[in-house]
C-alpha cells in the first residue's frame, strides 16, 4: 500500500506524474533543485486541474484537495526518506541520474519502490552503477502525462514479479494503463511506432506528395482517428491477415529505409528551427498559438478519456 509518493523533477513530465498522484488521493512531494523550479511546476499542475474542472472531469473541491496533498521542496532527503515510490523525471544525462540513484539508495527506505520516466536508456544501463537493483525499473509515461493513459514498465532481470505487480497496481490506482515489455528494446514500444511513422512521414513531405498539414490530416483522421479504440495488430484482423500480407507484401519494398532522421528534421536543427519551443519548425508558431494549440490538444484528450473511460 502506498502511503507517501515522491517525484524528482518538476518539468515537462514531474508535474504531471505529481498530479496523478495527488488526485488519486496520495500525499506526494514534488522536488527540484531550484525553489523557483517547483513554484512554477505547481503553476502548471493547478492550470491542468483547472481544465479538468472546466471539462467537468473532477469538481472544485477535489481540485483544491489534490492541491493540498502536493509538497514542494528542494531538499531530497525529505523527499524520498518516507516515500513508497519514487518516480524520476529528470534531464536525459546518463551521469546525473547515475548520480541521482546513489543518492536515493542512501535516502529512501529500504524497500522503496525507484522507478525511471526515461524514454532513453535501457535499464541495463540505469542500474550499471547502483547496489539495490531488485527496486529499480523503467515506468515511462507519455507527455502530457495527467493526460495520456500509456505507461510502459521495463523491468531487469533482478526485479521480483511482486515488485512488478505492485508498481502495475500503482498505476492503475492512478488511473494509468500500463503495459510490460518483455524485453528491453531501444525505444520500447511505442516511440518504435511513431518514429516508423515519422519516418513515413517524412518521406512523403520530402518526396512532394503531399503538404505537411495534409499527411498530419491522413493520420488524425484515418489511422489515428481508430486507433484509439483498435491498434494495428487488432486492425489486421478485422481487414483480414491475408489483405494485410498482400498490403505489406506489395507495401513493404517502397516504404522508406532510412537508417538516420530525415534530412529535413536536420537542416531545421542546424537552422535553429525547432518547432514550437523557437517560434518555427515545419510549421511557424507564435507564443499565443502555441498555447492556444496546447490548451485545445488537452481539452480533446481530456474528452476523448472520456469517451473511451
Amino acid at each position: 500500500m502506498v502511503k507517501l509518493a515522491a517525484v524528482i523533477g518538476s518539468g515537462v513530465m514531474g508535474h504531471g506524474i505529481t498530479q496523478l498522484y495527488a488526485l488519486a488521493g496520495y500525499p506526494v512531494y514534488m522536488y527540484d533543485i531550484r525553489e523557483e523550479l517547483v513554484e512554477k511546476g505547481m503553476q502548471l499542475i493547478e492550470k491542468n486541474l483547472t481544465l479538468l474542472v472546466v471539462e467537468g472531469v473532477i469538481t472544485d473541491e477535489q481540485k483544491w484537495s489534490a492541491i493540498e496533498r502536493i509538497m514542494l521542496t528542494t531538499d531530497m532527503q525529505e523527499a524520498v526518506r518516507e516515500a513508497d515510490i519514487v518516480t524520476e523525471a529528470i534531464p536525459e544525462l546518463i551521469e546525473l541520474k547515475w548520480d541521482l540513484y546513489q543518492k536515493l539508495e542512501q535516502y529512501c527506505q529500504p524497500n522503496a519502490i525507484i522507478a525511471s520516466n526515461t524514454s532513453t536508456f535501457p535499464i541495463a544501463k540505469l542500474i550499471e552503477k547502483s547496489t539495490t537493483t531488485h527496486r529499480m525499473l523503467i515506468t515511462h509515461f507519455f507527455n502530457p502525462a495527467q493526460l495520456v493513459p500509456l505507461v510502459e514498465i521495463v523491468k531487469h532481470e533482478s526485479v521480483p514479479n511482486e515488485v512488478v505487480q505492485k508498481t502495475e497496481e500503482i498505476l492503475r490506482r492512478i488511473g494509468k494503463t500500463p503495459v510490460l515489455l518483455k524485453k528491453d528494446v531501444p525505444g520500447f514500444i511505442a516511440n518504435r511506432l511513431q518514429a516508423a511513422i515519422v519516418r513515413e512521414a517524412f518521406y512523403l513531405l520530402k518526396e512532394g506528395v503531399a503538404d505537411a498539414k495534409d499527411i498530419d490530416a491522413a493520420v488524425t483522421n484515418g489511422p489515428g482517428f481508430r486507433w484509439a479504440f483498435s491498434g494495428p495488430i487488432e486492425t489486421a484482423d478485422y481487414g483480414g491477415l491475408d489483405t494485410w500480407k498482400r498490403v505489406m507484401d506489395n507495401l513493404a519494398p517502397e516504404l522508406d529505409k532510412s537508417q538516420q532522421a530525415p534530412l529535413l528534421i536536420d537542416e531545421l536543427v542546424q537552422q535553429g528551427k525547432l518547432g514550437t519551443k523557437t517560434g518555427a519548425g515545419i510549421f511557424e508558431y507564435t507564443t499565443t498559438q502555441v498555447d492556444k494549440k496546447i490548451k485545445q490538444r488537452d481539452e480533446y484528450l481530456i474528452r476523448l478519456a472520456k469517451v473511451k473511460n
